[in-house]
C-alpha cells in the first residue's frame, strides 16, 4: 500500500479543532484538501503528521503552536490614534482590518479594544499561540 511521502501530491479530508474542542476549520462539505508534501503549502506539523500514512487511514494528531503558526507576538499588537483609523469604520472588538506594509504587501490586523482616542490592533495570526489538533483522513495519494 502506497505511503504519503515528501514530494507527493496527497487529498486529505480533514477537521480542525482548538483545545476547547471548538472547530476553526474543517474540509466537510467540500472537496478534500489537495497539496505537495514539503511545498510549504500547509504547517509543517500538517506536513509531518500525513507523512507515512497509507490512502483510507485516518488519525488525530495535534500540532503545538511552535509546528503551527508559532507563539503569539506580542511586538505584532500596535496602539493607534484613532484617527488613523478611517473614520466611516465601525470599531468593535474582533473586526479584521487591512493595510498595506511599505512594499505594498498587505497586513491583517484584528481590532482588540478601543477607545475614544486609541485602537489596539493584533497582526498576529489569529492562531498564533494555539496547539491545533487535527482530524485526518488521507484520501487519496499522487505519486512524485
Amino acid at each position: 500500500m502506497t505511503q504519503a511521502a515528501k514530494g507527493d501530491t496527497v487529498r486529505v479530508h480533514y477537521t480542525g479543532t482548538l483545545e476547547d474542542g471548538e472547530q476553526f476549520d474543517s474540509s466537510a462539505g467540500r472537496e478534500p484538501l489537495e497539496f505537495t508534501i514539503g511545498s510549504g503549502q500547509v504547517i509543517a506539523g500538517f506536513d509531518d503528521a500525513l507523512t507515512g500514512m497509507a490512502v483510507g487511514e485516518t488519525k488525530q494528531v495535534t500540532i503545538p503552536a511552535d509546528e503551527a503558526y508559532g507563539a503569539h507576538d506580542p511586538q505584532l499588537m500596535h496602539k493607534v490614534a484613532r484617527e488613523q483609523v478611517p473614520a466611516e469604520i465601525e470599531l468593535e472588538t474582533g473586526l479584521a482590518l487591512q493595510a498595506q506594509d511599505q512594499a505594498g504587501n498587505p497586513i491583517r490586523f484584528v481590532v482588540v479594544e478601543f477607545d475614544g482616542d486609541t485602537v489596539t490592533l493584533d497582526a498576529n495570526h489569529p492562531l498564533a499561540g494555539k496547539d491545533l489538533t487535527f482530524d485526518l483522513e488521507l484520501v487519496e495519494v499522487k505519486a512524485a
